[in-house]
């Protein structure tokens, strides 16, 4: 598994374990991730990130407004990381958009 790749499904089951009020993201938009890049080989993790990162606005968007306002960018993004890890599939959209929040 690529590391960008663990550190999501990390991120995302932490966010499960402890709740999240959807008002502590609205309007923030601070906070990118510019951590180091990954050393593997291969362009997954790159492809996650760049999905990821897309959809940003739209998860704090979808966050901000509980649900209402869904982007199209969050949708491939919600998609893509189910696709991806298929252990992130019981999870909601909510929980998901807040794990994207927080990279």
């Amino acid at each position: 598994m690529h590391r960008f790749s663990t550190r999501l499904v990390l991120l995302a089951l932490f966010l499960l374990s402890a709740p999240v009020a959807a008002s502590s993201f609205a309007g923030s938009s601070a906070g990118t991730s510019a951590g180091g890049t990954s050393a593997t080989s291969g362009s997954t993790s790159g492809d996650d990130d760049k999905v990821a990162r897309a959809a940003r606005a739209d998860a704090a968007r979808f966050v901000a407004t509980d649900g209402a306002l869904r982007g199209a960018m969050l949708e491939a993004a919600l998609r893509d990381l189910r696709q991806r890890h298929p252990g992130l599939r019981g999870h909601s959209d909510m929980r998901l958009a807040q794990a994207i929040l927080t990279l």
